[in-house]
């Protein structure tokens, strides 16, 4: 299989994904749930940095997305961030993740404590805008995210999604291939992303806390490159 296990121990970088069968977007309040039960039961760890515009579910999460953007450069609350294309990535008009992605949007709050993230939520433009709450890193010390990565490693950043408007995720595909494949489309979804891991991704408790809020009808996939 392409991009399998050789592939990861190699370090090869992928984007997982989990989100339900329908493009459905989770309530408000359903959402904010999810999002601190990630944080609560130690499956990611704090800061969380809370964004709202125009967003890319495909975006490369450490590379070109402005959620990197706000967990690499911890701008003030208010700053406006934009996609940056990658200085040694040439210009390419195919859809994301094979081509460029093109983001605008505002952080609208941060915080170490998940407590916080509710009121912020509550007066984000959900359903009128992009929202996503973004996660610096899976949290090692659960035993369960131990056992997925092969080692720690400070980079592996998880999203959450609410989107505005329905976007498709590629089920499986190489970022650096030619655009094509089987995809999904998803409004409220988790990205994360790792290097090394024992296992193709999304991690298993990532999805089981999916699970909970989304259904039990799942659709995973991921991207690689």
């Amino acid at each position: 299989m392409a991009g399998g296990p050789a592939a990861l121990l190699m370090g090869t970088w992928t984007d997982a994904f989990v989100a339900p069968a329908r493009p459905d977007l989770l309530p408000p309040e359903s959402f904010g749930r999810l999002v601190v039960d990630l944080a609560r039961e130690r499956v990611v760890r704090t800061p969380w940095w809370l964004l709202a515009g125009r967003l890319c579910v495909n975006a490369s999460l450490n590379w070109v997305s402005v959620s990197g953007q706000a967990r690499y450069d911890r701008p003030a609350p208010g700053s406006s961030l934009r996609t940056e294309r990658h200085p040694l990535w040439q210009e390419d008009d195919d859809p994301p993740p094979w081509g460029d992605s093109h983001e605008e949007a505002r952080l609208l709050a941060t915080g170490e404590s998940i407590r916080h993230v509710l009121p912020a939520l509550r007066a984000a433009p959900h359903g009128r805008e992009d929202i996503a709450v973004v996660f610096p890193c899976l949290d090692f010390r659960h035993r369960a995210i131990s056992d997925f990565l092969i080692c720690e490693d400070h980079r592996t950043m998880l999203v959450c999604f609410a989107l505005a408007r329905p976007q498709v995720r590629p089920l499986a595909t190489d970022d650096t291939a030619e655009a094509g494949g089987e995809v999904h489309p998803v409004r409220t979804c988790v990205v994360h992303t790792y290097k090394l891991a024992r296992r193709i991704g999304p991690a298993p408790a990532i999805t089981a806390i999916a699970a909970r809020h989304f259904g039990p009808d799942l659709v995973t996939g991921r991207t690689w490159g």
